[in-house]
């Protein structure tokens, strides 16, 4: 499952709607989440100077392609905030697809109770409570012990914790023993400091410019 797909399930609230975050944090969560499987997959990397193109053999998978081949054409380096906020465009793109795909693999359900495609809320109701389980129960072990997150752990723990959701997951007593850890693990520079510095500072003087579009 990608990045972008484990986000959304932790973006669903009680009610199917994907409402637990401001939207101008979920579009930047969301191209983050692509920039991050595109580096899992070595075909980006990052240093102090900019995020560079390793391999630009698409992945096969549409959710990261289309980004990547964004990368490859760019003959300027930028660095990785800059590829933030430029993945962010696709969010939409990137969200459906997503989407799409959690349905397709029997995870989720769309009901969708708009009235001539305009009144009323899409929801996606949980069918596989297993995989959401497993989610969670993932970063609820990273934070509340001492096992070695591996990458994927410490990509999701950080765009979850970027937008407001690990609170949730967490008893005030929990939250409270859990802080320390999780500022390691948001920390740790195994997939690139830089996608981390993306998800808690950067995006948000690009508050105004996604709200506004």
């Amino acid at each position: 499952m990608r990045f972008a797909e484990e986000f959304l399930l932790l973006l669903r609230a009680g009610d199917g709607t994907l409402s637990r975050a401001a939207e101008w944090l979920v579009r930047a969560a969301l191209g983050a989440a692509v920039l991050m499987d595109l580096a899992l997959e070595n075909r980006i990397d990052t240093d102090a100077d900019g995020l560079f193109l390793t391999d630009s053999t698409p992945v096969g998978d549409p959710l990261l392609d289309p980004v990547l081949a964004e990368i490859a054409r760019e003959e300027a380096t930028h660095n990785a905030l800059y590829w933030v906020d430029h993945a962010t465009r696709h969010a939409d793109e990137i969200r459906e697809t997503a989407l799409e795909r959690l349905i397709g693999n029997g995870v989720l359900e769309l009901k969708d109770d708009r009235f001539l495609w305009i009144f009323g809320t899409k929801r996606y109701l949980l069918v596989d409570e297993k995989v959401e389980r497993a989610l969670v129960e993932r970063i609820r072990t990273v934070l509340l012990s001492e096992v070695i997150p591996d990458p994927g752990d410490i990509v999701i723990i950080t765009l979850a914790d970027g937008c407001g959701l690990i609170g949730p997951l967490l008893s005030p007593d929990e939250a409270a023993r859990a802080a320390p850890r999780l500022e390691l693990v948001r920390m740790m520079d195994l997939i690139g400091r830089a996608f981390l510095t993306a998800m808690d500072v950067a995006v948000q003087p690009a508050a105004g410019r996604l709200d506004g579009d």
